[in-house]
């Protein structure tokens, strides 16, 4: 089950120019900022920028998919002919997050919070 999109992660090159582009579109300072990860938040929607996304074959924006179970969902997609691009990762406060390229190419990214278990 899912609880929607809430989150798409864009891959950047130039992390500070998207910082204030993304600033200047959503009209706020960024809720993270570090070297490896800019996350801002947007009437319910989590916007972040990724400066290693390319590096992770992020060939543009990912929308993520709020799930309950990350681990059977991913399975389950892989089942239906999807292909690993990012296997279950903790990037912190157990927040997991893993992604998947379809079969004709689209990135599907997959999210599960603490909070949702």
């Amino acid at each position: 089950m899912t609880a929607g999109l809430k989150t798409i992660i864009y891959p950047v090159k130039d992390l500070a120019r998207a910082k204030a582009l993304f600033g200047a579109l959503l009209g706020t300072e960024p809720y993270a900022d570090t070297a490896y990860y800019v996350g801002f938040k947007d009437s319910g929607q989590d916007v972040g920028l990724d400066p290693n996304g390319h590096a992770k074959g992020m060939t543009g924006p990912v929308p993520y998919w709020h799930v309950d179970d990350i681990r059977a969902t991913l399975a389950a997609l892989l089942e239906a002919g999807a292909e690993t691009l990012q296997d279950v990762q903790d990037v912190g406060g157990g927040r997991l997050i893993a992604s998947v390229k379809d079969t004709d190419g689209n990135l599907v990214g997959l999210l599960q919070d603490v909070s949702a278990d």
